[in-house]
Formats: C-alpha cells, structure tokens, sequence
C-alpha cells in the first residue's frame, strides 16, 4: 500500500469518524430537549395538582353552602325557617322544651331510660314537646362560623329527623328513639350518622318509614340539610351549653343535688313534679 492511499484512509476514517460525533451529539441535544420539556411538564402537572388540591382544600364544603342555601322546612313545623318542631295535644298548657345532640350519649341514656316516660306524659296531655336539635358533637358552631370540625353525623341525622318530621310527628317521635337505641345508637366517637345508607337502615325499624320512598329520597339527597343548620344555630343562641336539656316553661329540670338533666324515671318524675306545682 503506497503512503498516499494509507493518508487517504485514514484521513477517510477521521471524516467518518467525526460524522459520527456530529450525529451522535445531534441525539443527544434532542434526548435533552425530551428529557426537559418532560420534566416542565411533569413540574407543570404537580404544579397543577396541587393548585388543585389547595382549591379544594379552600372551597367550601357542603354543610358550610349549607348556610346559605335556600331552606326547606319540613311539614309539621311552623316558626323561622320552620325551626320551631312543637309536638303533642293542642289542648296541653305546659311545654317541655328539650334540647338535644343526635350523637350525644348522655341523650341516648335519658331517651332509652326516661324517653318511655315522657312519651306517656306527652300521650297523656301533660306537656307538649318542643324539640330543640344541636350539633356541637360535630364541632359545629354555626352562629360564629364554625363548622364540623370533628365530624357531620349529628348534622346529618337532624336532616333525616327533619324527613321524618315531614312524614308526620309520630314519626318524627319513633324514628328520634330509634337513633338514640341501644342497637343504632354509635360510640360518641364513631361518626356513623353522617352515612345516609346507616341513617335509613335505622329507618327501616320505624313502620311509618320503612321502605318510604320519599323520607329514602329526601335523606340521601339532603332536602333538609339547610334546615338542620337553622335549627343548630337556634341552639348555639339559646343559651343552653349541653345536651340532654330539659325546660317545662322555660324552668328547667335537673336531678337533685346537679345542674344536670335527671337520667332515671324517678327522678325525671320528682323533677317534673316540682316544676308543675311552680
């Protein structure tokens, strides 16, 4: 092989060589450009999600719409907002105010002890009821803007006790015993009332609302959650700081020797009895 030809090769070969730099680096820069405008969006899409997320976080949740919202007060009420739920004979003089968390076990204890009492009471013309629902379990204080922070199901079953209600007071009566029993009422600290699916299987031990269709209807599509706001920010004004509360004509009733509400039929009758002589 003569000097010029080997000369020609090699310098053949660098060309190819550096060709092939070129190509290779050409791939690379466009593998970079890939890489980062992959990277920009996967930034963008996190960034995007977690606006998001933060809207979310920041939009108002339903029981807080629920404030504004437009109130459907149930049949068999009457008042602002309907917030006034009055039950037993027109003809009883007295009036028997309770006050009352759907989730509040001490209220569980008195309606599954003394709630047979006052439903013969009530039956007999001795009083009638005016129900009073709160739902400070929830960590509600509607009247200063503070809303479940620990929870919904007492918002939730004041709701459904509101479908009730409009199905008649009676069943209003059996359905607020039926959630207060011993077999559905839940542990303060399980928040099974704010499940709608549990709110009507506890109905369906209640015969005026079993397989009811319209009381099924309003439950799960919260016809009267506005109105359980009402009511709740009827109770934060009232005065009263805990449930059960009991007032016949504004007096209130307590045990013996306590602040409290009397939990026994015996002393829920002592009680009674005193404030209908005053």
């Amino acid at each position: 092989m003569s000097t010029r030809n080997s000369q020609a090769n090699k310098a053949a070969a660098r060309e190819r060589l550096r060709a092939e730099r070129e190509r290779q680096a050409k791939k690379d820069k466009v593998r970079r450009q890939f890489i980062v405008a992959g990277s920009v969006v996967v930034v963008l899409a996190i960034a995007a999600g977690a606006g998001y997320g933060i809207m979310q976080a920041n939009k108002p949740g339903h029981w807080d719409a629920a404030k504004d919202a437009k109130v459907v007060a149930p049949r068999n009420t009457s008042g602002s907002d309907g917030t006034t739920v009055t039950i037993g004979k027109a003809s009883a003089k007295k009036t028997l105010q309770t006050y009352e968390d759907p989730r509040c076990p001490i209220c569980a204890s008195f309606e599954q002890a003394v709630g047979p009492t006052v439903k013969k009471d009530l039956d007999a013309g001795k009083f009638k009821i005016q129900y009073i629902g709160a739902t400070f379990i929830d960590g509600d204080q509607f009247s200063k803007g503070t809303v479940g922070s620990r929870g919904e199901g007492s918002k939730n079953a004041l709701s459904a006790l509101g479908a009730a209600l409009n199905v008649s007071p009676d069943a209003f009566m059996a359905y607020k015993t039926a959630l207060y029993s011993a077999k559905w009422h839940p542990d303060e600290t399980t928040d099974k009332f704010k499940d709608d699916a549990y709110l009507i299987k506890v109905a369906q031990t209640v015969p005026a609302l079993k397989d009811n269709a319209a009381f099924q209807k309003a439950v799960k599509n919260g016809t009267y959650d506005a109105w359980a706001v009402k009511m709740s920010t009827k109770f934060d004004k009232s005065g009263v700081t805990g449930t059960p509360t009991l007032k016949l004509d504004g007096k209130k009733l307590t045990q013996a020797g306590s602040d409290n509400a009397p939990l026994t039929v015996t002393d829920f009758n002592t009680a009674l009895d005193e404030a209908l002589k005053g």
